[in-house]
């Protein structure tokens, strides 16, 4: 994984990043800047490490090398920073039987929240309002445990939006989703690159990679 700066501001910078899991090296002596307003999508077989260097970026792996967010190193981000600097939305099915919706679109605020954790009118407009984004203001209080994959996936997003951060990392974010709801999630990427996040995202879909990405980068193992 070696690319070349693209024009713009870095969002994303990797610099001699090597990944491992367990004995096995995943990638070795990584480079790459990925800017802000861009789109990038990751491809490449099963196994080659392409959620593990999302996760990298995240801050839940570890990592050799440097990665820097915003021209900010990650390691010298306090958890707070990060969490307002950087969203994820996984492939994990995440079911959570006593959270209602609106409840777990809501923890993408927290970073945001005051020093008791409480939300203000703005936080709670904008949690509606991502619910609204993805089409599930319906189930604002429905529980996950009682959801499909697509729906659950949608929530996802819908927190990852809340979030409001100038990075996003999407691990197959149409998996799972029917055409409308697919097309309504690329027109959600496309408009988060306009507002100027960086975004990498993992897309089996090649219908949705070849909609969104301004570039494409195969990962492979060394």
């Amino acid at each position: 994984l070696h690319t070349s700066p693209a024009p713009g501001a870095p969002g994303i910078s990797l610099h001699g990043l090597t990944l491992a899991y367990g004995r096995r090296v995943l990638l070795r002596d990584a480079d790459a800047v990925l800017p802000q307003g861009s789109i990038t999508a990751l491809i490449g077989r099963n196994g080659t490490g392409k959620s593990t260097l999302l996760r990298a970026i995240a801050g839940l792996g570890t990592a050799a090398g440097e990665i820097r967010l915003c021209g900010k190193p990650l390691t010298a981000l306090t958890a707070l920073q990060r969490a307002s600097t950087v969203s994820f939305v996984t492939t994990d099915k995440i079911r959570i039987a006593n959270l209602a919706c609106e409840d777990v679109v809501a923890l993408g605020r927290a970073p945001y929240t005051n020093w008791i954790g409480r939300m203000q009118q703005a936080d709670r407009d904008i949690v509606s309002r991502s619910l609204s984004l993805v089409g599930m203001s319906s189930f604002a209080r429905k529980t996950m445990d009682r959801m499909s994959d697509g729906e659950c996936q949608r929530i996802l997003i819908a927190r990852a939006l809340a979030q409001d951060t100038p990075v996003i990392l999407l691990d197959e974010p149409t998996a799972s989703l029917d055409g409308a709801n697919r097309q309504v999630v690329i027109d959600l990427i496309r408009e988060a690159r306009g507002n100027g996040a960086a975004i990498v995202g993992i897309f089996h879909d090649d219908v949705a990679r070849e909609a969104v990405a301004d570039r494409t980068i195969p990962v492979r193992r060394p």
